[in-house]
């Protein structure tokens, strides 16, 4: 692999690059995640496409390189697993992925949840799932006795694949996000029993993922997540997106209008505020907002 031809048709800036074919995206980020890329050329990679966006092809390459690197976990039952990434925490309004994923394990689902936190600014989800009776699993092989017995586990991505993993670390050497922190949140764990949650930040992503999605055949939602994590807005639902097999549709629309507070609800993200009002949701079912009950329904449909 001829690594300076490759940063040389990706790094000549926004305008300037072009892009890999989904045959060199594949082999380059494999290369990328078997920690055979030098530092530099390491980072020449990250920031070049960081600053030109990676392309349909190059996102296709890079989604195989990442499926064949990662361990994967079997429910013995053969049932739909939800899969649910947290990566980002929140630090503006509760963070109900534990919620949510509690819910979908009361409808009867399995559910994995997989992600890392290293935000200083914002609230560490896992202490949360803890607390919530989801400890984060040792091992692969815990995780699956966990989701066979209990029908719900959490995983560290360090579990399941090392390589993405030190490729996420980099934000704190680089300064800024790269391409692993998109790829993460497209993860499946569970090829063939899946449903993933995919979550998206910035707008023009939705378009992105809906190509790959339907590229990849595969069963998933998609929606603009709330402070990057992949629970639908308590305060206003957005579009829901279901792909079965690669085939989109829209299972709700997204609602019209702003986000105003939820009467009586902490509006920051307090662990000890935001467990309580985990606990009083799941205590009282008939308070949960709409838009969470809606993602449920979303994903039993999907099931």
């Amino acid at each position: 692999m001829n690594l300076p031809n490759l940063i040389k048709e990706i790094g000549r800036g926004a305008k300037g690059a072009r892009s890999l074919s989904a045959e060199d995206a594949e082999m380059l980020f494999t290369a990328m995640l078997q920690g055979t890329v030098p530092d530099l050329e390491l980072g020449a990679i990250l920031i070049a496409l960081r600053v030109k966006s990676e392309s349909d092809e190059e996102l296709i390459g890079f989604c195989k390189a990442m499926q064949c690197t990662t361990r994967t976990l079997q429910v013995v039952n053969g049932s739909p697993v939800v899969i649910l990434p947290t990566y980002n925490g929140v630090r503006r309004q509760p963070n109900l992925l534990p919620l949510l994923a509690k819910l979908l394990n009361n409808a009867g689902l399995n559910v994995l949840v997989h992600g890392r936190h290293d935000f200083d600014n914002r609230e560490n989800p896992f202490p949360l799932f803890k607390e919530l009776g989801i400890p984060l699993s040792e091992s692969i092989a815990q995780a699956e006795t966990q989701l066979n017995e209990t029908g719900i586990a959490l995983l560290d991505i360090e579990q399941l694949n090392p390589g993405l993993n030190a490729l996420l670390n980099l934000r704190s050497r680089l300064g800024v996000r790269n391409t692993a922190h998109t790829l993460c949140k497209l993860l499946d764990p569970c090829p063939g029993q899946s449903i993933r949650v995919v979550n998206v930040t910035h707008p023009e992503y939705l378009v992105r993922m809906t190509s790959l999605l339907a590229a990849q055949h595969g069963h998933a939602m998609l929606l603009r997540g709330t402070e990057g994590e992949a629970f639908a807005n308590p305060r206003r639902r957005p579009e829901l997106m279901g792909f079965k097999n690669g085939n989109a549709e829209i299972l709700f629309p997204a609602e019209e209008g702003g986000t105003p507070p939820i009467a009586g609800w902490p509006e920051s993200a307090d662990f000890d505020e935001n467990l309580n009002l985990i606990h009083h949701l799941l205590a009282q079912p008939d308070q949960i907002p709409q838009p969470i009950l809606d993602q449920v329904l979303a994903l039993k449909a999907l099931s």
